[in-house]
């Protein structure tokens, strides 16, 4: 019965962990929708007045939420 018991624990802990992780992986991707649609929302003139091309938008976005692909 004990043995029951502890493998239920030890399950949820594995759950609440990958909740955890779930969460934290939605979190970033609102943020950096959020960010793109900042971002697109700017004209082509505050776009330059910032350094960036529209071409760029997406990894800018990308890069301010999960940094750069080698990181």
């Amino acid at each position: 019965m004990s043995d029951t018991i502890l493998a239920h624990v030890q399950a949820s802990g594995h759950f609440g962990v990958y909740l955890k992780a779930l969460a934290a992986r939605v979190a970033r991707y609102r943020a950096y929708r959020r960010t793109l649609a900042e971002l697109e929302a700017l004209s082509a003139h505050e776009l330059e007045d910032l350094g960036l091309a529209h071409g760029t938008i997406r990894e800018v976005a990308y890069r301010s939420v999960y940094g750069s692909p080698d990181e």
